[in-house]
């Protein structure tokens, strides 16, 4: 049974700030839906053929949570029943009296993180939301998950649950070291000492419709790495990121990526309607890509960048 993405939801210390920045500074279409026993609504914002749901810290949707960050996806499938059955046969299990309702009081089942790479994940019914408007958004890219390792993860998204592995990569920031010999009779001659790596990451991508899921796996542990937020971002900082993310939470969901046609524009804008960006222009990322962070203290404590690739 095929399985794509229907939505991601955040949890947010400002969901109204959370809120303006998908709708207003990315322009993304809103639709407001009834969450579980249909009392209340809360916003769904269109993102390609997914959608990103945005919640307050502490709502009971999101069972009290009151850390912010990604807090889990769904995955869409016509039977959600009959999908987490076929799951649970090759060894994906459920979780026992999860809710049976979602957003728009679609069916869901929630799958135990134990089981799924420590992601929190429901099979859901298909969500209704209004499309977005061709602009600077094309689509949610990847969400990022900080994996405690990637061979077990690919093993249950796509051995067990059917996804698609779409390519597999290391990223590795080396340091070289240049040493000058200068004489006032035989010039200058430079030395290069071998390369020493600083920071790496290993990265997987699974296919969920038009996104991926993105498992970041710090390469070497004892490579260490400190997170300068005052400064651009690098494959130093990042790695040094997903360690302090699994030392601190676990593997689990870490961030949100938007697919952007300009991406230099796309943080000026971000920057103009007072968000704090972290890269202040387009950096080398995964896969032939241009990548851009904003501040996570900006966003509620969401953590979010922008990629732009042909």
């Amino acid at each position: 049974m095929p399985l794509e993405l229907a939505y991601v939801t955040l949890v947010s210390r400002d969901a109204d700030r959370t809120a303006h920045f998908l709708g207003r500074t990315l322009g993304l279409a809103r639709t407001d839906v009834a969450v579980a026993d249909g009392a209340r609504t809360v916003p769904l914002f269109a993102a390609g053929s997914g959608a990103v749901a945005v919640l307050a810290a502490g709502d009971p949707f999101v069972d009290g949570e009151a850390r912010a960050g990604v807090h889990h996806v769904a995955l869409a499938v016509p039977d959600p029943e009959r999908a987490a059955a076929e799951a649970q046969a090759k060894g994906v299990a459920r979780l026992p009296g999860n809710p049976g309702y979602g957003l728009q009081r679609r069916h869901r089942v929630a799958l135990d993180p134990a089981a799924t790479a420590g992601v929190r994940l429901y099979l859901t019914e298909p969500v209704e939301r209004r499309a977005s408007p061709a602009g600077k958004v094309q689509r949610i890219d990847h969400i990022g998950i900080a994996s405690a390792g990637n061979r077990a993860a690919i093993d249950i998204f796509c051995g067990r649950l059917g996804l698609e592995l779409e390519s597999q990569q290391t990223d590795m920031e080396v340091e070289i070291a240049v040493e000058s010999f200068t004489s006032d009779k035989y010039g200058v001659v430079y030395h290069t000492r071998p390369p020493r790596p600083v920071g790496g990451l290993r990265v997987a991508f699974v296919t969920a419709g038009d996104c991926e899921l993105e498992f970041l796996q710090n390469f070497d542990p004892g490579l260490g790495g400190s997170v300068d937020h005052a400064s651009a971002g690098t494959t130093r900082q990042d790695q040094g990121a997903i360690a302090r993310f699994i030392a601190s939470r676990g593997p689990g969901l870490h961030h949100l990526a938007f697919k952007v046609s300009d991406i230099d524009a796309m943080l000026a804008d971000a920057e103009r309607d007072g968000f704090a960006i972290i890269d202040r222009a387009g950096r080398p990322g995964s896969r032939r890509a241009s990548i851009g962070f904003l501040a996570p203290k900006s966003l509620g404590g969401i953590l979010v960048h922008f990629v732009q690739r042909n």
